[in-house]
C-alpha cells in the first residue's frame, strides 16, 4: 500500500459586505483569476456555481501547469461552498469557502485540503501557500468591498 499524507490549511479575512455578496463572488470561478495568482483561464458559466455544477480551470504554478476539472460538491448559500478536483501531482484538492456573519462584517474562510498527498508539503511550500493565501484574501476583500461601494 502506498503511503499518503493528509494536508489542510485555512486562512480567513474580515470583509465589509453581506454574506451573499462574498459567497456569490468567490463561488463564481470566473472571478478566480482576479484574486488567485495560479488561476489563469476558466471555462465556466459566468455565475455563482451550485452543487453538481462543473468547470475547468487552467492553473499555473512556478513548477507546473495543469488543467483542473472541478465539481461543486456542496453549496449552502450564502454560507458554504465546496469544490473538488483530482490531480496527478498531489491527488485530490478540495477547496471550502465558509462565510460567517459577524455584526456588520463577515468572516470569509478559505480552506484547502489535500486528503492524500503522495508526500507531505515542505516548509517552503507551506510558507508560499500562506503568502499566496494572504494576497488572495486581500484581493477578495478589496474586490467585493469595491463592488458593494459601486452598487451603493
Amino acid at each position: 500500500m502506498v503511503e499518503t499524507h493528509s494536508f489542510k490549511r485555512s486562512h480567513n479575512i474580515m470583509i465589509d459586505a453581506p454574506a451573499e455578496a462574498v459567497l456569490d463572488y468567490v463561488c463564481n470561478p470566473n472571478s478566480w483569476p482576479e484574486w488567485i495568482a495560479a488561476s489563469h483561464k476558466i471555462d465556466s458559466p459566468d455565475r455563482p456555481l451550485r452543487k453538481g455544477d462543473t468547470f475547468v480551470e487552467e492553473w499555473h504554478t512556478r513548477s507546473a501547469r495543469a488543467q483542473l476539472k472541478w465539481e461543486v460538491t456542496e453549496c449552502e448559500p450564502p454560507y458554504l461552498w465546496v469544490g473538488e478536483t483530482q490531480t496527478d501531482f498531489i491527488g485530490t484538492i478540495i477547496v471550502r469557502y465558509d462565510v460567517k456573519e459577524m455584526g456588520d462584517q463577515v468572516r470569509f474562510t478559505r480552506t484547502m485540503i489535500n486528503p492524500a498527498r503522495p508526500k507531505p508539503p515542505t516548509q517552503d511550500q507551506i510558507n508560499r501557500l500562506n503568502k499566496e493565501a494572504d494576497i488572495a484574501l486581500a484581493n477578495i476583500k478589496k474586490n467585493v468591498e469595491a463592488r458593494i461601494a459601486k452598487a451603493s
